[in-house]
């Protein structure tokens, strides 16, 4: 019985208690501590954002400092590079000046030498005079010099009409081209009962100044029928082939036309 009246004096007292009907002001002292507490943490990450950056920045500008001081070094190295090229063009400018006046010295001793005879080395040949041709009964000196060399223009003129004359016998005496050309008759029978044989005779026959036969066979045409083929040469301004066929068909016994298989200039 004791426990529970002590159990019971509890409650009365948590009942006694008013915190429950000041739960909207402890709500809101919780809801401010907790903003504040917050707040507090925001503001510290910014603060430390902030000296982040200013780390950044230094650090920045001091590689940009050390960015400078190298491309310092690098344009002195340019600088004195510049001035090096510039003492080595004004070197080749002096060189070629001294090369131009020793040109010009050589120039001004070539000429001088080409205009003193004693610096010619080769001489031309002195003209031969025509003797003087002494006029008998003269009694003037001046009759003893010919002036216009009759004598030297007829030599002349006789040496170049006999070298004119040996060029034209020498020429003569070449053989003149003979223009030929090579003929490939094909000459054909009546029928395949003709003598083959008897038809070449008579084509060899034929013989003239200009005229030379040379091989010849027989090439089957059909139904047992062949003809001869036969080449000859022939000087083009002697024989032709219209004399040719003339001459050949005369053998009307054994030939029934002739033809030119080929025809070639030699």
């Amino acid at each position: 019985m004791p426990k529970k009246s002590t159990k019971m004096s509890g409650l009365q007292c948590l009942a006694t208690e008013n915190v429950w009907f000041d739960k909207q002001r402890y709500d809101d002292a919780e809801k401010c501590f907790y903003e504040g507490a917050n707040g507090t943490v925001t503001k510290e990450r910014e603060f430390n954002a902030i000296l982040q950056d200013i780390a950044k920045s230094r650090q920045n500008i001091l590689q940009s400092l050390n960015g400078s001081s190298s491309h310092g070094g690098g344009d002195q190295e340019l600088v004195s590079r510049m001035k090096g090229m510039e003492l080595e063009n004004q070197t080749l400018h002096k060189v070629v000046e001294e090369m131009r006046a020793a040109l010009q010295k050589l120039e001004l001793r070539v000429a001088s030498l080409e205009k003193s005879p004693a610096g010619v080395t080769c001489t031309k040949a002195a003209p031969v005079k025509a003797a003087p041709v002494k006029v008998e009964n003269g009694d003037d000196d001046d009759s003893d010099i010919d002036l216009f060399g009759s004598d030297d223009d007829e030599e002349a003129e006789r040496i170049k009409q006999e070298r004119l004359d040996a060029y034209a016998a020498k020429k003569s005496k070449k053989p003149a081209l003979i223009a030929k050309s090579s003929i490939l008759l094909d000459v054909k029978p009546w029928d395949d009962e003709t003598d083959m044989g008897k038809l070449e005779e008579c084509v060899r026959s034929v013989q003239m100044d200009g005229l030379l036969w040379g091989a010849s066979k027989l090439v089957p045409v059909g139904y047992g029928i062949k003809k001869l083929q036969i080449n000859c040469v022939v000087e083009d301004d002697k024989v032709g082939t219209d004399i040719l066929e003339e001459e050949l068909t005369k053998f009307e016994d054994y030939i029934q036309s002739i033809d030119v298989a080929a025809f070639n200039k030699i």
